[in-house]
This record gives structure tokens, sequence and C-alpha cells, in this order.
């Protein structure tokens, strides 16, 4: 096993100063690496627009809320602060 270890059959580069094997350019796995960029690139476009959409829909939500609590708050405002307070003052 040693000798099989010692040929290379490991797969880890030799550690005799021998350079490993350069590769060779292969077109076929540069189609690959472009198929898999346009696929990011797409799930990428795919997620920010369904981010975009949950953060429209999340404005939507805070503006509606932000509505109610204005409404509540005149409902619940005694109505003498809303008079004008008299000019003159109580002795």
């Amino acid at each position: 096993m040693d000798g099989a270890a010692a040929a290379g059959g490991s797969g880890e580069p030799a550690t005799n100063g021998a350079k490993p094997e350069e590769q060779q350019f292969d077109p076929s796995r540069m189609i690959g690496i472009i198929k898999r960029k346009a696929l990011i690139k797409e799930l990428a476009a795919s997620y920010h627009a369904e981010c975009v959409a949950s953060c429209k829909e999340l404005l939507q939500l805070q503006r509606k809320w932000e509505e109610d609590q204005c409404v509540e708050a005149k409902m619940h405002e005694p109505i003498s602060s809303m008079m004008k307070p008299s000019k003159r003052r109580k002795r």
C-alpha cells in the first residue's frame, strides 16, 4: 500500500519537488461555469424581487398601523385640550 501512495495514487502532489501536471484548457468546463453563473444570477434576481415585494408589503402595513394609531390618539384626546385656552388669567 505504501508503494501506491508513493506513486501518487492518493491524489496528492508529489513531495519530491516535481510540479503537479498543469490542467489543459477544457471548453466544456467553461460552458458549465457559464451556465452555473447564469443560474446564480437568476436565483439572485428572484430573491431580490421577493425581498422588494416583502418590503413594499411591510411598508404598507406600517403606514396603515401609523394611521390607525393617529386616529385612536385623536379619539381619546380630551375635548378641553382641543379648545383654545382663555385669553384672561383666572385669579
